[in-house]
């Protein structure tokens, strides 16, 4: 069905602008429109960041290859171990203007130098926002530029307990030179966005009442799978509905104190929060609404308290005590086991929700990266930059622990790029740190 007939064939049914949400994503509107002999997969990419490093000896894996163990930080991810990929070896080789932390967040997905500016880091020389696109954005920007790849958003950027700032600290998603992208960290405003007509949390009216009868007429047109892929989709809404409505009748244990200057608090309703962006990211994917996604919690830097893990120190302060402070090293291993806790929690719902239209499930043809911005915090090393890959996509021989050779990150995002049919793509990036080419992980 072309883009016309499909506009007339609702306009037919006096279907509503309202209702174009829950019926873009199903096979049979969209069938027509690939061309002959064009792949009937969908591949997906979503890259995840947590901040301040790791710590490397409760991350890495001693042993190479399928035989191996994980270590505390990614023992969430135990289900899934035949479907990971860790990446040992990987630098960011980015040097200039900004400190590490800038160059780690702001270089991390663009994988070029900072632009001159005057925000002054805690080390070098002043710098500004990135020089060049980020991958998710380069690879967004292929994608939308298909007929038959084009998705309603092009890209989603979720965050969790984003503070409400701008600067390379807090900014991995760049359009291009200078112009970084936002992630929304409001789950409200994400819902909104996708689907419309909400107002603000305390006068959430369901979605699926002003539309019902518009998608029962629809239904009477589909053929049974799309039956059962609105049906699913709809599912989706009505618990993402009764997710949004709880948090707003829910008072905190501990509500939010008021900020001390140079103090940078989260709330205790994170981790519901994070599910919520995890559930709503998850349903923007099985709809076909993006093929991309990123998911940014907190920011390089933050001196989030994270309280619901009994941390009350911030995080950031953390990362720099001494690898002989035991107590310090048992809160930060809490707090990136629980960041791999929710990592493991996004591939766990693509895991159980069906490929729409195929077999299998979605995180079969979903490439999951949970990255950082440092190898580990208080040496600020951008070498050994934590990179776990969860999920599938081709040319990925999934199941491993690898220990490569100082290998540039370019390469890998370069390799992520043709993984997602961006073949074209021969350097991204620093063009001379991609001189030995993509990475090969087959």
């Amino acid at each position: 069905m072309s883009p016309l007939n499909r506009r007339q064939f609702l306009r037919n049914l006096g279907v509503s602008t309202a209702a174009l949400p829950f019926l873009n994503g199903l096979p049979s509107l969209h069938a027509a429109e690939e061309p002959a002999g064009a792949p009937g997969k969908k591949q997906r990419l979503v890259i995840m960041f947590s901040p301040n490093g790791t710590l490397p000896s409760e991350f890495w894996p001693e042993e190479e290859g399928g035989q191996f163990q994980l270590k505390s930080i990614l023992a969430p991810l135990e289900p899934f171990k035949n479907k990971t990929l860790l990446l040992k070896g990987v630098f960011n080789k980015i040097t200039g203007d900004g400190d590490h932390h800038m160059r780690g967040m702001s270089c991390l997905l663009t994988g070029s130098r900072l632009l001159p500016g005057n925000i002054m880091g805690g080390g070098g020389a002043p710098s500004g926002w990135a020089s060049s696109i980020s991958i998710d954005q380069e690879i967004r920007k292929h994608l939308q530029s298909r007929p038959e790849t084009k998705t309603r958003f092009g890209s989603l950027e979720f965050g969790v307990a984003v503070p409400n700032r701008a600067d390379p600290w807090t900014r991995m998603s760049y359009l291009g030179p200078n112009q970084p992208v936002a992630p929304v960290d409001d789950p409200y405003r994400m819902f909104s966005k996708m689907y419309g007509q909400m107002k603000d949390k305390d006068t959430l009216a369901s979605i699926l009442d002003d539309v019902k009868d518009d998608l029962a007429r629809v239904s009477t047109k589909l053929s049974s799978r799309d039956k059962q892929l609105l049906e699913e989709h709809l599912s989706l809404v009505r618990n993402l509905e009764t997710e949004l409505k709880r948090p707003a009748d829910t008072a905190l244990a501990h509500p939010m104190p008021p900020l001390d200057p140079g103090v940078e608090l989260t709330n205790d309703n994170t981790p519901q929060m994070s599910r919520m962006q995890i559930n709503l990211l998850v349903n923007a994917l099985a709809n076909d609404m993006t093929r991309v996604a990123t998911l940014q919690y907190m920011r390089s830097v933050g001196q989030a308290q994270m309280r619901w893990l009994g941390v009350e120190e911030g995080h950031h302060s953390l990362s720099h005590e001494p690898d002989d402070n035991k107590d310090s090293c048992a809160k930060l291993l809490k707090i990136n086991t629980w960041f791999g806790g929710e990592f493991a929690y996004l591939a766990k719902r693509l895991a159980e929700t069906p490929e729409p239209g195929q077999s299998g499930s979605m995180l079969d043809h979903t490439l999951l990266i949970w990255t950082n911005e440092l190898g580990k915090g208080n040496s600020h090393t951008l070498d050994n930059i934590p990179m776990v890959l969860v999920g599938g996509a081709p040319g990925f021989q999934m199941g491993r622990s690898l220990k490569l050779d100082k290998v540039a990150h370019n390469r890998l995002w370069l390799s992520v790029a043709h993984a997602m049919g961006h073949t074209q793509l021969q350097t991204f990036g620093q063009a001379d740190l991609c001189a030995e080419g993509p990475l090969a992980l087959g």
